[in-house]
């Protein structure tokens, strides 16, 4: 049985010290572990970005894809072999500006994967400019008197779009982080997780203490089921998303995959895919 370890590899992260996505990665070795995968049944795809070098740093399949295209390749790896474990990850501005259209529609399929988000409110790979998240007035290189535009919701999005399993955490709650993945990584159907992931290099305002001062967690909530949409919804508005927790799973739903008639449990790579060239040239046939 797999550990911890078994999920590192020999590549060293270049993060910034102190960089937020060092607990994620961590915290994604050690949820894969513990619900009993092996290396070779995980696949990370990641985007553009900071968050995007992740796929590179565990062992297991990874690609790094291009900007804001992690999700159509994952979601594509999932269909071809729905055996493997997929999580898709990237940053606020990888899922949130670029691949805010994937982002969408891989939630209303609801095809069983899981999305990780490190959101630091900012672009880190580019030097410190705003991303869709920052708040009104953030001052960046981008924004040197302060952002004018209203920032997304990332929670609430997720809500309106269909996503059948949405969390919150901070990288800073290691242990709160490796529960709601394994939690995400079981659910049947796409997973939602955000994470704040602080930019200690051009992010002085959203720090560690900043997210530990502003985010209320859902235990405070006496009794709050995750399976009620419309108060998961009040309480995303009521705090501005400023949440951490399980906030909403729908587990009556069912995935993307147990719709598609003759979708077979073996991935391809187990499957004949061998075409009779007879069939073939039939086929062809009806093209000319």
């Amino acid at each position: 049985m797999a550990t911890f370890k078994d999920f590192r590899n020999s590549v060293k992260p270049n993060w910034c010290p102190g960089c937020g996505d060092f607990s994620v990665q961590a915290a994604i070795q050690r949820a894969c572990a513990n619900i009993g995968l092996e290396p070779e049944q995980v696949a990370v795809i990641s985007g553009i970005g900071c968050s995007g070098r992740i796929s590179g740093y565990i062992n297991a399949y990874g690609l790094h894809g291009i900007h804001g295209r992690s999700l159509p390749i994952a979601q594509g790896l999932k269909m071809a072999n729905r055996e493997l474990t997929v999580i898709a990850s990237g940053g606020d501005g990888d899922g949130f500006a670029i691949g805010t259209s994937h982002t969408i529609h891989a939630m209303r399929r609801n095809i069983d994967m899981t999305y990780i988000v490190m959101d630091n409110q900012i672009y880190g790979l580019t030097k410190g400019q705003t991303s869709p998240v920052s708040e009104l007035g953030f001052v960046t290189k981008s924004t040197p008197k302060g952002s004018i535009e209203v920032p997304l919701s990332p929670l609430e999005l997720a809500m309106s779009a269909g996503a059948t399993f949405i969390a919150q955490t901070m990288s800073s709650d290691l242990k709160g982080m490796v529960s709601l993945i394994e939690q995400g990584l079981q659910h049947k159907g796409f997973s939602f997780i955000n994470v704040f992931s602080p930019c200690v290099t051009f992010n002085k305002i959203n720090t560690y203490d900043w997210y530990k001062e502003n985010v209320k967690d859902l235990s405070e909530y006496e009794g709050y089921d995750p399976q009620d949409r419309v108060n998961a919804m009040r309480v995303l508005m009521e705090n501005h998303g400023m949440i951490a927790g399980l906030i909403y799973q729908d587990t009556e739903r069912q995935s993307y995959e147990s719709h598609v008639k003759g979708f077979r449990e073996e991935g391809l790579v187990k499957q004949d895919l061998t075409f009779d060239p007879g069939r073939f040239r039939e086929l062809v046939g009806e093209f000319m």
